[in-house]
């Protein structure tokens, strides 16, 4: 059964700013398929131009996706935004057997549907201070310059999450953010966002000394076996290097280098964990204190961490130890028992009446 073409998506304007990226939909229905092109129209009646798009267009700028399953789905993709991107997006659709012909007349014309994208350099932001390095407390401000957009509000993001007490649904083109108290764990990448029409945000970076903290002070392990040693760090920037230390019987570190062929030990790392795993923990070579030490830009921190080793009997000494105190128990019964029975009267026993004694 034949059924004409017909719209169910079309693709809605947008207003971008430059090197920024556009995507257009748009969703045919017919019997059979439609077949979408995308078109580019420059210019105002009667000099108009039309551009047919294809993926790749552009210097690899524009990417298309056509799927047809069930109807026709198709999107189009434009990056890195410059100011000659701006114009008119036409989805045309046809199902028409002689749509492509030259020498016919198509019975039934291409449809079609315009969106216009609009490209506009990005209003600047100014900003105050242009870095927070290693301050208790700071005032962060951001000031939006040269737009005629309409500000519908602002609020600042901490590492991409919304400060909930930065919104504001406000006009106002100024914002700021008071840090009354600095540390580790509000350090980070800090963005005040204006919403405009697109939104356009600024960074300020507030860094702060690396805190390294052992997951655990103290740690106990049994001969033979592997044990991991954690230590985590906070703050920004995180650290770029990790190592591990064991200190001495003189008082001295020495670190810890693994060696290729080395099984002994293992150290994974990541900019927030380090982790060193030792392998067939030595009672004597082994115990005593470990210094984990991550490096920043900004500078060096350590944590220590404890390590005992138990012998593989240390879990037989407790219930050795109860089943001694069972034995001796018994025994102490026992012998309790055999010295009472002879100080006890017999029961039973007859005893002699002479008698010339009774009356």
């Amino acid at each position: 059964m034949w059924c004409s073409a017909g719209f169910v998506k079309c693709p809605l304007s947008q207003t971008k700013v430059l090197s920024d990226s556009a995507e257009l939909h748009c969703e045919v229905v017919g019997s059979p398929l439609p077949e979408v092109q995308w078109w580019f129209i420059e210019g105002h009646e009667p000099n108009e131009t039309f551009t047919q798009l294809f993926d790749g267009a552009r210097d690899d700028s524009v990417q298309v996706n056509t799927t047809y399953i069930t109807h026709t789905t198709s999107t189009i993709l434009l990056t890195n935004l410059s100011l000659g991107d701006s114009g008119t997006y036409e989805c045309r659709a046809s199902n028409d057997p002689d749509r492509n012909e030259l020498k016919k007349t198509p019975k039934i014309k291409w449809i079609r549907s315009q969106a216009n994208v609009v490209v506009v350099e990005p209003p600047k932001i100014l900003f105050e201070p242009a870095e927070v390095y290693n301050q208790t407390s700071a005032l962060l401000r951001c000031n939006l310059t040269e737009t005629t957009l309409p500000v519908k509000g602002s609020h600042w993001l901490l590492n991409g999450k919304i400060i909930d007490s930065s919104k504001s649904e406000g006009d106002s083109p100024y914002t700021t953010l008071r840090l009354e108290k600095i540390n580790s764990h509000s350090g980070g990448k800090y963005e005040c966002v204006f919403l405009i029409e697109p939104p356009v945000k600024h960074t300020i970076e507030v860094k702060t000394p690396p805190h390294v903290l052992a997951y655990k002070h103290s740690e106990n392990g049994d001969e033979n076996d592997k044990i991991l040693l954690t230590c985590v760090s906070h703050g920004y920037p995180l650290p770029t290097g990790w190592s591990w230390f064991k200190t001495e019987a003189n008082g001295k570190q020495r670190e810890i280098i693994i060696a290729n062929g080395t099984l002994k030990y293992e150290i994974k790392s990541t900019p927030n964990k380090t982790i060193l795993g030792i392998e067939e923990l030595n009672i004597e070579q082994d115990k005593g204190e470990y210094v984990c030490s991550g490096t920043s830009e900004l500078g060096m921190a350590s944590d220590r961490i404890q390590l005992r080793v138990r012998s593989r009997l240390a879990a037989v000494w407790p219930f050795l130890g109860i089943v001694a105190e069972v034995i001796i128990l018994v025994t102490i019964i026992f012998i309790y028992e055999k010295r009472r029975k002879p100080d006890e009267i017999t029961d039973g026993k007859a005893i002699a009446i002479c008698p010339c004694c009774i009356t």
